[in-house]
């Protein structure tokens, strides 16, 4: 009895999104000749990606960086690409990562991050079947950076429509932690900051943001909080002068 059809059935729909033509390419190629993948492409961008996603059947997402875009605006373009399409798996490909790319390609919905440059094609291979069965794929520097994260004060990020930041880091966590309900006590003893300082930083955000008060200011990050507007991501906490 020929297992053939069965086997074509069971073959996870994958989608490539490149902007490298030729690297597209290889790996098509490459994983083409696995009869585990059924495989199809596409440009790194967010409408040919979610025209794809549409149109054709698809289990897993590989994006590559485009080193030619900023890495907020493609960590945004993922963010809207995961919340169209939550069920869709996501893995980034990357030729090497830092802390700041792990949380943050983890926070705008990727399910693991792969660097060919370093791993070999088999693990790529073993890293679709993982995050197409709902696992995640992440080395044990990753997890680190992703627990460190967790106890670290929160963050919000507050950009411009060009995607141009108006805060500092450290203003980002008041904000983060006034729209949780944190006093002025709280946020300064959170922050290890004097109340005074906390109230120089409210003034300071009061004054770039355009509004007066707390309540306004909670509003405000509740208004931008839809991911949708890309107007708030989540942003990465991170030592910064208290002045």
């Amino acid at each position: 009895m020929s297992l053939l059809p069965a086997a074509a059935s069971a073959a996870i729909p994958v989608l490539i999104a490149d902007s490298n033509r030729m690297q597209s390419h290889l790996l098509t190629s490459a994983l083409r000749r696995r009869s585990e993948f059924r495989i199809s492409n596409c440009l790194v961008d967010v409408d040919s990606i979610l025209h794809a996603v549409a149109f054709t059947p698809v289990k897993v997402v590989i994006l590559s960086l485009n080193h030619s875009v900023e890495i907020a605006n493609q960590m945004a373009a993922m963010r809207r690409i995961h919340l169209s399409h939550p069920a869709v798996a996501k893995v980034l490909l990357a030729e090497s990562y830092d802390r700041e790319l792990v949380i943050s390609a983890f926070r705008s919905g990727a399910r693991g991050i792969f660097c060919l440059t370093d791993t070999h094609f088999r693990l790529l291979c073993r890293c679709i079947q993982r995050v197409a069965e709902g696992q995640i794929w992440a080395n044990t520097e990753q997890l680190n950076f992703l627990l460190d994260s967790v106890s670290e004060a929160p963050s919000l990020r507050v950009i411009n429509s060009n995607g141009g930041q108006l805060l500092t880091s450290r203003e980002e966590q008041v904000v983060a932690l006034v729209a949780e309900g944190l006093s002025n006590r709280d946020t300064a003893r959170e922050l290890n900051l004097s109340e005074h300082t906390v109230k120089k930083y409210l003034f300071r955000i009061f004054d770039k943001l355009g509004i007066s008060s707390r309540v306004e200011l909670v509003l405000y990050a509740v208004h931008h909080s839809d991911p949708r507007q890309a107007q708030w991501l989540a942003g990465i906490s991170r030592s910064a002068p208290n002045a």
